[in-house]
C-alpha cells in the first residue's frame, strides 16, 4: 500500500507456510536472513478490505544476518514502540500496534 508504513511479508505461494513465506519475504524486500526456528508468533490481524479479506499472522524475530537493506524501494526506519501511533499504516496493521507496543515497551 504505497506511501502507508507496513509490517514486512507478503502473500503466501503455493505450499507455503506463513513462516516460509516471511523468511524469504525477508530476504527478498530487507536483504536479512532469518531461519524459522527464530520466528515466534505474538498475534494475528483479521480485516475486511473491500475486495478480500485478510487473515495476517504478526510474528517476532529477534536474530537475523545481515544488514537491512530497502531492496524494493521502500524507507527502512527504526521506531520507538511508543510512537508507531505516529506512522501512517494500512488498516490491518493498525490493531497490532498496541500489541507490540507492549510487547517491546
Amino acid at each position: 500500500m504505497a506511501g502507508l508504513w507496513e509490517f514486512p511479508g507478503g502473500k503466501l505461494h503455493n505450499g507455503e507456510t506463513p513462516e516460509s513465506a516471511l523468511v524469504r519475504e525477508l530476504k527478498e524486500e530487507l536483504a536479512i536472513d532469518i531461519t524459522e526456528s527464530c520466528l515466534a508468533p505474538l498475534a494475528f490481524a483479521s480485516h475486511a478490505y473491500d475486495d478480500f479479506h485478510l487473515l495476517m499472522p504478526l510474528f517476532v524475530c529477534r536474530v537475523w544476518k545481515g544488514t537491512l537493506t530497502p531492496l524494493e524501494g521502500q524507507e527502512l526506519k527504526w521506531v520507538q514502540p511508543v510512537r508507531l501511533t505516529d506512522l501512517p499504516m494500512p488498516p490491518a496493521d493498525v490493531p497490532l500496534v498496541a500489541l507490540l507496543r507492549d510487547f517491546l515497551g
